[in-house]
């Protein structure tokens, strides 16, 4: 009698959106919904902060990845048996690499979202976009504790 191992479970959402503050508005409700239903609810510590990761790449990838006439790309994985959430938001401004701030002014509303995205994730980078083209990913993980 030999063992079998239970199918690994991956949990996947993919969608293009406008380059549009509407459109990154819109990523972050969709990802927050597939994290809910995926097992991570909503008002927990690690929904709040995968959101917010999401909600700052695409807000980057609006302001700073922006080209006219072309979508951002978000793709968000889920792999409950080791509980981490990978958040990658594709954009088509490829010269236009992420930095953090060497110093953001006090009352400034803009030039804090990589360094949240920073303080929040386990892991984060930047890589050429996978399907060729012009453009990059930003990407971000998270590892939830005790994730069911």
């Amino acid at each position: 009698m030999t063992a079998t191992q239970p199918p690994l479970t991956v949990h996947r959402f993919a969608m293009c959106f406008s380059s549009t503050p509407r459109g990154a508005r819109l990523a972050r409700g969709l990802c927050a919904h597939h994290l809910d239903t995926w097992g991570i609810p909503y008002a927990t510590d690690a929904h709040d902060a995968v959101a917010l990761i999401a909600s700052e790449l695409c807000a980057n990838a609006v302001r700073h990845g922006h080209v006219a006439g072309r979508d951002f790309h978000v793709l968000l994985t889920f792999e409950p048996a080791a509980g981490t959430v990978r958040v990658e938001v594709t954009d088509t401004r490829g010269e236009r690499l992420p930095r953090l701030p060497a110093d953001a002014p006090d009352g400034a509303d803009c030039g804090r979202g990589l360094l949240i995205v920073e303080a929040l994730a386990d892991r984060w980078g930047c890589e050429p976009r996978a399907t060729g083209g012009p453009g990059k990913t930003v990407w971000a993980e998270y590892t939830a504790p005790a994730v069911t």
